[in-house]
C-alpha cells in the first residue's frame, strides 16, 4: 500500500537528530518495506539547530522556562511539519511521532478514515491513536462510521491533518505564539476554533512510549514489563468494561 493511493499526500515523522537510530531503522523497515510510504523524518527542530529567530518566530518569549528541550524540540518539529505541508502543497498529511505501533487492521482502516475525511468540513485534525485511552461514547458509535467530533485531542502521536487546518494554524501563529507542548497547544487551537478535532474509532495506532514497548524523545520513563502490563490492563478496562459502564 502506498500512501498516495489512499489520498495521503505525504507522511511526516517527528524525530530526534541523534540518539534514536533504532527507532529510525524500525520505521524505515515498516514504512519502506511493508507499506512503500513516502515519508520524511523531521529533525529541523533539534536543539543544536536553534536560533533566537527560529524560536521567537513560533513561541512565546518564556517558552524555554515552560518546556524542556525535548518537549520544545518535539513541538517545533510538529510546526515545521506544517511548514513543509504548505511548501509541498500537501492537501492531506499523516503525522507520526517516532514510536508508532499499528493495531486494529491499520492498512484497511487508514484508507477508510481518509475516505471519510472527504465528508468533513475543511480545517480538521483526526486523532488516530489511543494514547489517552479515551474513546467516543458507545452511544454514538455506528458500524458504518469511523470519525467522531471531539472537544480535545488524544496526544499528538498520530494524526491526519488537512491543508486548511495547517494554513489556519500558521496564520494564527502570527499573532498567538505557541506557549505550551504540542498536544496542549492543539487543545488551545481547538478551544479557539482555529481547527476542528475528530477522533477515529477504532484507533489504529499505539505509541510505544505509552504501551511500554519502546522509549520516545519525550518519555521520562524507560520501557519495562511493568509499564507494558499496566498498559494492557488499562486498555482492556477502558476499551471494554468502562465503555459499557458509561452507557448504562
Amino acid at each position: 500500500m502506498n500512501n498516495k493511493e489512499i489520498g495521503i499526500c505525504h507522511i511526516y515523522v517527528i524525530h530526534a537528530l541523534k540518539g534514536y537510530e533504532q527507532h529510525e531503522q524500525r520505521l524505515r523497515n515498516i514504512f519502506e518495506r511493508e507499506y512503500s510510504f513516502d515519508f520524511d523524518f523531521v529533525t529541523d527542530g533539534d536543539p543544536s539547530l536553534w536560533t533566537e529567530e527560529l524560536i521567537n518566530r513560533y513561541f512565546s518569549p518564556d517558552i524555554r522556562n515552560v518546556l524542556s528541550k525535548g518537549s520544545l524540540s518535539c513541538t517545533l518539529n510538529h510546526i515545521l511539519s506544517y511548514e513543509r505541508m504548505v511548501q509541498n502543497g500537501n492537501q492531506l498529511a499523516l503525522i507520526f511521532e517516532n514510536d508508532p505501533f499499528f493495531i486494529n487492521r491499520f492498512e484497511e482502516r487508514i484508507a477508510a478514515f481518509v475516505k471519510e475525511t472527504e465528508q468533513l468540513e475543511a480545517g480538521f485534525i483526526v486523532s488516530i491513536e489511543n494514547s489517552t485511552l479515551k474513546f467516543p461514547s458507545r452511544k454514538i458509535i455506528k458500524s458504518d462510521k469511523f470519525l467522531y467530533p471531539a472537544q480535545y485531542g488524544r496526544c499528538a502521536g498520530a494524526y491526519l491533518i488537512d491543508r486548511t487546518a495547517v494554513i489556519n494554524i500558521m496564520e494564527d501563529l502570527k499573532t498567538n505564539k505557541c506557549a505550551t507542548v504540542i498536544d496542549w497547544w492543539h487543545n488551545d487551537l481547538i478551544n479557539r476554533k482555529v481547527v476542528k478535532m475528530y477522533w477515529a474509532h477504532p484507533p489504529i495506532v499505539e505509541q510505544g512510549s505509552h504501551n511500554g514497548k519502546i522509549n520516545s524523545p519525550l518519555s521520562s520513563k524507560p520501557k519495562s514489563w511493568f509499564k507494558r502490563i499496566s498498559w494492557i490492563l488499562q486498555k482492556y478496562y477502558k476499551t471494554y468494561f468502562f465503555q459499557w459502564i458509561k452507557c448504562v
